[in-house]
Parts: structure tokens; C-alpha cells; sequence
């Protein structure tokens, strides 16, 4: 579950990070980010940081879920962080595929 979780993270904080010019430009070569692209980008991203720390809290309770999550938020912007100055469409790009194949473990492992 705590993969599941990870990747919401993971796709969260890099919608928050497409949602800013200066990531936006170098995924996308466009300086400017239209405003609804940049709306729909931040609430995707706060939405999905919302729901990033369900998976962990049904997985292991409040107690250690609650800590489990705090750790695969470090764990999803590490890779995000080391990705987007050296290969920044590898990072936008893996936050769209890593979401299916979460869901998928998920559904497999239940």
C-alpha cells in the first residue's frame, strides 16, 4: 500500500511543480503556463497530496501511518528533486505512469 501512496506523493508534488514557470518551461519549452493549466495543475496536485496518506493510514492505523507517510513524502520528492534539473520531461513523465501501476499492485495485492 505505502506504493500506492508513494506515488500519489510523487504525482502531487510534481503537479505543484509543473504548476510553477520556471518547471513548466523546462518540461514544456513555454514560458508561460495559461492560467487554467495552472489552476487545474495546482488543484490536481493538492489533491492528490491529500489523498497520499490514505493507503499508509488503512495499511498500518493513524499511529505508524501517519509516520510511514512522512517518510514516503521524503521518499517522492527525492527522485522529483534529482530528476527535474538533469531530465525534466523523465520526471513530469513518470508521475502520469507511476499512478496505473499503483493502482494496479493494489488492486493485485488485495
Amino acid at each position: 500500500m505505502s506504493f500506492l501512496s508513494l506515488a500519489l506523493a510523487y504525482a502531487g508534488f510534481t503537479a505543484l511543480c509543473l504548476a510553477m514557470e520556471r518547471h513548466h518551461e523546462q518540461v514544456f519549452q513555454a514560458r508561460r503556463v495559461p492560467p487554467r493549466r495552472r489552476r487545474a495543475l495546482r488543484i490536481a496536485g493538492w489533491l492528490l497530496l491529500a489523498a497520499s496518506p490514505v493507503p499508509c493510514i488503512l495499511a498500518e492505523g493513524w499511529g505508524y501511518g501517519t509516520v510511514l507517510w512522512c517518510g514516503v513524502l521524503t521518499a517522492a520528492v527525492l527522485p522529483l528533486a534529482l530528476l527535474l534539473p538533469y531530465a525534466p520531461r523523465a520526471a513530469a513523465l513518470l508521475g502520469p505512469v507511476m499512478l496505473p501501476l499503483a493502482a494496479l499492485l493494489a488492486v493485485l495485492r488485495a
